[in-house]
């Protein structure tokens, strides 16, 4: 059975570099909750396959488990568990 996920919108916390290029350091849920990005592995333009929306996906390792984090427009989101 698929697992159901929800667009979850998260604060993120960021380094950006004199070229412009954006570095995700913290993913911070709206309870407060802080998890820090141990390792940026990946980044290109697509589309979530399980909720609706795209943009930049980053694929990212926190606490030793690889995810995506989206940048969409100005918003940043997950795939959250539903």
């Amino acid at each position: 059975m698929a697992e159901q996920c929800r667009k979850a919108y998260v604060s993120v916390n960021l380094d950006v570099d004199e070229e412009g290029v954006i570095y995700p350091r913290f993913i911070r849920w709206p309870n407060g909750r802080l998890f820090q990005i141990d390792q940026l592995m990946y980044k290109c333009r697509a589309a979530s396959s399980k909720v609706s929306g795209g943009g930049i996906r980053y694929t990212v390792k926190i606490q030793g488990k690889e995810t995506f984090l989206y940048h969409e427009g100005n918003k940043w989101f997950v795939e959250a568990k539903a």
